[in-house]
């Protein structure tokens, strides 16, 4: 079987799930926390090298107060817990996104966590805060104008390589499978440069319970996949 590379999630349904069960939308997304340590566990031992999660929009701002309050403080929690299971783990974790809109200390937690990480070998975890596919676009084109203001390049040297190099996921292979769960079908403005050859796998379960056994059949859709990226 062949392994996809990395593997990109749409992690969505929590609040849903929390609603089947008469519980809080909050309680959803503990419980979408703890699947996202099972699919990395996961995702490590099946031989996957990158796994990118999309953990917080630039439009998940416009939630209700009260929800998104609970979600910093969770992924404030999560992001130092992963300090230890990283290491524990040998996995690497970076942070993509606009992290200049959060407080203090969610910056140095944020630091913290991929600077202690840095050297690990395993599983590289990607996880997109304030995220926004256009937004990181916007952001790079903008360190593009003021590279070429201080002559740092000539306008002809201007491809797909270099402008990948002012993007977020500067140094990460292109994700090969997306995940999304829930059973939307639509990319939510993540990663939209990356996935431009991207295999698509979309499932209606929701993502607490997405486990190891649906990460498996994610995989095996990928197998038959015949990527001829643009080729005959």
């Amino acid at each position: 079987m062949r392994i996809p590379n990395h593997i990109a999630i749409i992690m969505d349904g929590n609040g849903r799930w929390a609603k089947k069960r008469f519980m809080p939308r909050n309680f959803g997304h503990v419980q979408g926390g703890k699947t996202v340590e099972k699919i990395c566990e996961a995702a490590d031992k099946m031989g996957v090298e990158y796994l990118t999660v999309y953990a917080f929009s630039t439009e998940n701002w416009s939630r209700p107060e009260e929800e998104v309050n609970a979600i910093m403080k969770l992924l404030k929690n999560y992001l130092k817990d992963c300090i230890k299971t990283s290491n524990k783990n040998n996995m690497r974790v970076r942070v993509l996104g606009d992290i200049s809109i959060f407080n203090d200390d969610m910056k140095k937690s944020i630091k913290e966590l991929e600077e202690t990480s840095t050297k690990n070998t395993g599983l590289n975890f990607q996880v997109a805060l304030n995220y926004g596919g256009r937004d990181e676009m916007i952001r790079a084109i903008k360190n593009v104008a003021v590279d070429y203001k201080e002559n740092k390049f000539d306008v002809s040297q201007i491809n797909e390589d270099m402008f990948s190099d002012y993007l977020d996921t500067k140094g990460i292979p292109e994700p090969d499978l997306l995940i999304r769960t829930s059973g939307e079908q639509r990319l939510s403005n993540f990663l939209l440069w990356q996935l431009a050859y991207t295999e698509f796998y979309f499932t209606d379960v929701l993502w607490p319970d997405f486990d190891k056994k649906e990460l498996l059949k994610a995989v095996e859709y990928y197998n038959n996949r015949d990527r001829r990226f643009g080729a005959v």
